[in-house]
């Protein structure tokens, strides 16, 4: 493997600003910005949902989405790559399905809980749905700035469907460890 980075530190983001995997240099606050720290934020949240015990194939599933997460992040930092295809996005699809079938209808809502790795699954959950919030604002803001417009944009629909699998996860998680669903309780008036 070549060597990818060798200064970490290079001082050049103390005057607020930040570069592009394509040289250009753009405020720390810019939605692009924040949309890729978003990304990298879920990356993290996965890593540490991989620290608790899970069976082995989800943690596969997760490895794989973190390295998909990666890609999907050098897609939103190089503007005009495409890393997320749709087959992508079948695979999450896929997954969801696959770990559904074994789940219950949902008589109730669900709270994050049961276990500590469902409530990661959750953390993760709300963690993606920030993110594609904030795609979708770099997404406004680059057609605002007269960048065309993709309607089916997808690293949207990859962060939208891969918020449902880690809901479903959640679940599944705790079916696997024989754990209850938290679930939302009516407050009779």
């Amino acid at each position: 493997m070549a060597t990818r980075l060798s200064i970490i530190t290079t001082r050049g983001g103390d005057n607020g600003t930040t570069g592009l995997g394509d040289g250009t240099r753009v405020a720390k606050h810019d939605t692009r910005i924040v949309a890729i720290g978003e990304v990298d934020e879920l990356n993290s949240f996965v890593g540490l949902l991989r620290t608790e015990p899970l069976p082995e194939e989800i943690d596969t599933l997760l490895g794989r989405i973190q390295n998909q997460l990666f890609d999907l992040g050098a897609e939103l930092c190089i503007p005009g790559h495409t890393a997320v295809n749709t087959e992508h996005i079948a695979g999450l699809d896929e997954a969801i399905a696959h770990y559904n079938a074994n789940l219950g209808a949902l008589q109730e809502f669900i709270l994050p809980g049961g276990s500590r790795a469902a409530a990661l699954a959750h953390v993760a959950r709300s963690v993606c749905r920030r993110a594609e919030r904030a795609v979708v604002a770099m997404e406004c803001q680059d057609a605002e700035q007269g960048a065309s417009v993709i309607p089916d944009s997808l690293v949207r629909q990859y962060l939208n469907r891969l918020s449902d699998l880690f809901f479903v996860l959640a679940r599944a998680i705790n079916h696997s460890l024989g754990v209850a669903n938290v679930l939302w309780q009516r407050r009779e008036s």
